[in-house]
């Protein structure tokens, strides 16, 4: 049945027609390359989810303030001092500042600083929905009237922050397209050999990645699917990434049976048959570990979850369909200059991963025992992880100027007046909330109360930088403070209270998402490989991968990039890609091997299947493996991480759990590996031995 469907849709005519339908597709979403950006949304509130204390807060601070203002400071520094002078002339730049398109409500300053060397000036903007795509701009407006005679001028604040982000996310998918798709270049030039070759994988991920933008676009603008700047990066490097690997399977194994097939149109509908139930179930196993993570309470996070599912799902059918087309256009003379001819051999039977398997087959126990404690002795570095999030400071590769301007509000003890603590409570205990926020070490003076509609708000700011944890202890003893008010009915929010909350909700997703994950990917694997002992070990070795993978990536981080903490939400998001993408290349290898059982028995198989697919899974981790790794390109600190950690996580899972822990635990088990299946009942057979079917298989296989 399934080489019948692959037959009919790399027939004859209908390879023209599945091709046809490709081109259109891309034609028609091509736009949307850059149109994914009007449907983000990239405030930290709509992140968090309904139950947080400062998501309530914030409802109710509908009521004082418009939840799209944005207070933004112009802050002023001047070694020698300001004179009347500078501060008159920083007076006629605030009356400037009201003129600016998008101010809102009063500029209030300039503020000197109680030396005489710095001030500040609180500027607020509404753009309404489309203010993170207007600060960028607003802030260039302040930037081209703020200037100071001998001094430096910085806009900082949250309006600042979030303009340095905004600008780092403009033309930055543009950018990460560009740099993905050429080390993706290189690797299949050097993959295949071939000058051609490479440019159908290529179309293929484009067409992949094409509709993907345009599926997601049209989910968040009617269905309310939550997109934001990280999520579109991500999808760009994982279709990418994820359409390589499944076309170098897919062409892998297309070569293979172009030399036992004299018509291409029937060795492509053989290699569906084969390579496709090992391509479905990775596809599965990665959509499925990223809808997992809709049960997130992080908005961001769950989020994220069916942007990539969808991605994955989109990438899956264009390489099972648009590819196979292209392939069987084209024809045998795509492989030039080493063309498959039909009945010549083939060459993995004698190559590198031959080799490698016929070393591991003289000692398999001693080989994963070792494997298993080197992986599991890195994975040690662990210890030194420390994912309570990052601060602004922390936020970008490189110190932008919101943070300089933070470090100046700070150094001359000018309070952040963009970023309190804000207070919302029941109107008759107003006098009772003053009284407790008075009495919380790190928070300044509080306001007088305001009061709408029997609720008042008070605020107070921060002596701390609103991301800090000494931000969040403040905003614990805050919270502790006023909820002791008997009646008040108080709820605390800010942005510090949003960023506490934030890692919150993402130390519970931690303990909440992960076990999930491993579960249905245990799920996936049993109905695949149809055994229970297998799918078991293959988990186990897995999660220490992903061990390992984090303790390497750590020591990176602090020894190498100087990075102290990671961001809350790390962790887990390394170990949803790690798992999900690592089991890929155990699922390609074991699927090969319970093909081959049968007829040579496990461990015979399992030799076989390392020589076959070898070449092809390596070069599909490094595609993977650099195509993560292009996330370093982006100059944000949680961007590097988690694409160091990937990339990392995925070459240990290609070059030494599939081909070494894998492969030593199938040859020392043999056929209890299928158990309770019936698969191989047969005596243990030795790699040098004879297969059960009365075929010789050598242990150089």
């Amino acid at each position: 049945m399934h080489r019948q469907i692959a037959g009919t849709l790399t027939g004859r005519r209908t390879k023209w027609v599945v091709l046809a339908i490709g081109v259109i597709v891309l034609l028609t979403c091509a736009p949307y390359f850059n149109k994914l950006a009007d449907v983000e949304v990239n405030d930290a509130g709509s992140w968090l989810p309904g139950s947080a204390e400062s998501t309530r807060a914030l409802h109710e601070l509908d009521a004082f303030q418009d939840p799209d203002d944005i207070p933004t400071v112009v802050a002023y520094e001047k070694d020698s001092g300001l004179t009347p002078a500078d501060l008159a002339a920083l007076q006629r730049q605030a009356d400037e500042f009201s003129g600016v398109d998008g101010v809102s409500g009063p500029v209030v300053g300039p503020i000197p600083s109680a030396d005489g060397t710095a001030a500040q000036t609180l500027v607020t903007f509404n753009f309404g929905n489309n203010g993170w795509n207007s600060l960028p701009g607003a802030a260039d407006d302040l930037r081209a009237i703020a200037t100071l005679d001998g001094g430096q001028v910085y806009v900082t604040g949250r309006g600042g922050q979030a303009a340095d982000q905004a600008a780092v996310f403009s033309g930055s998918d543009v950018r990460l397209l560009l740099a993905t798709l050429g080390i993706v270049i290189l690797i299949l030039l050097f993959t295949y050999r071939s000058p051609i070759l490479w440019l159908l994988p290529i179309f293929s991920s484009l067409v992949a990645l094409a509709a993907s933008n345009a599926l997601v676009y049209q989910l968040a603008k009617h269905a309310g699917l939550t997109v934001n700047g990280q999520s579109a990066f991500i999808l760009t490097v994982l279709v990418i990434g994820a359409g390589t690997d499944y076309a170098l399977l897919l062409v892998a194994r297309y070569r293979e049976e172009l030399r036992n097939h004299e018509d291409r149109h029937e060795a492509m509908g053989f290699a569906l048959h084969r390579a496709s139930p090992a391509i479905i179930a990775s596809a599965s196993t990665v959509a499925v570990g990223m809808l997992c993570l809709t049960l997130a309470e992080m908005n961001s996070t769950a989020g994220l979850g069916p942007v990539l599912a969808v991605g994955v799902v989109v990438t899956l059918v264009v390489m099972l369909t648009v590819l196979p087309a292209l392939l069987v256009v084209c024809g045998r003379w795509v492989f030039w200059p080493s063309r498959p001819a039909f009945g010549s051999a083939e060459p993995t039977h004698a190559g590198v991963w031959s080799r490698v398997g016929s070393s591991i087959s003289r000692h398999p126990r001693r080989v994963w025992v070792v494997t298993a404690l080197v992986l599991a002795t890195v994975s040690l570095g662990l210890l030194r992880l420390d994912a309570s999030g990052l601060t602004t400071d922390d936020t970008f590769t490189h110190e932008v100027e919101s943070v300089t301007g933070q470090h100046v509000l700070s150094e001359h003890q000018l309070t952040d007046t963009s970023s309190p603590v804000m207070v919302v409570a029941k109107a008759d205990r107003a006098d009772a909330v003053v009284e407790a926020l008075q009495g919380v070490d790190g928070l300044g003076p509080p306001s007088r109360p305001v009061e709408k509609d029997g609720v008042v708000l008070v605020t107070a700011p921060l002596d701390a930088e609103a991301s800090s944890p000494a931000a969040f202890d403040t905003v614990a003893e805050v919270r502790t403070a006023v909820h002791a008010v008997p009646g008040a009915g108080a709820l605390v929010g800010g942005p510090s209270a949003i960023y506490a909350d934030i890692q919150r909700a993402s130390h519970r997703d931690d303990l909440v998402i992960a076990p999930l994950v491993l579960l249905v990917v245990l799920l996936i694997l049993m109905l695949l490989l149809r055994a229970l002992l297998s799918p078991v070990l293959l988990i186990a070795t897995v999660v220490l991968s992903y061990g390992a993978a984090l303790g390497i990536s750590t020591l990176i981080f602090t020894e190498v990039y100087g990075y102290p903490t990671t961001d809350s939400a790390f962790p887990l998001f390394a170990f949803v890609f790690l798992v999900a993408l690592g089991i890929d290349y155990n699922i390609f290898l074991m699927t090969r091997v319970r093909e081959e059982t049968p007829a040579r028995g496990t461990r015979q198989g399992s030799l076989v299947a390392l020589s076959t697919t070898g070449g092809v899974i390596t070069s599909a981790g490094l595609v993977l493996a650099a195509t993560f790794a292009m996330l370093g390109t982006l100059p944000l600190v949680f961007a590097r991480e988690i694409g160091t950690a990937v990339a990392i996580g995925v070459l240990l899972d290609t070059l030494v759990v599939r081909s070494v822990l894998v492969t030593a635990i199938n040859l020392d088990l043999g056929g209890r590996i299928w158990w309770p299946s019936a698969l191989d009942r047969r005596p243990p057979v030795h790699p040098s031995e004879p297969a059960g079917d009365g075929r010789e298989v050598p242990a150089s296989l």
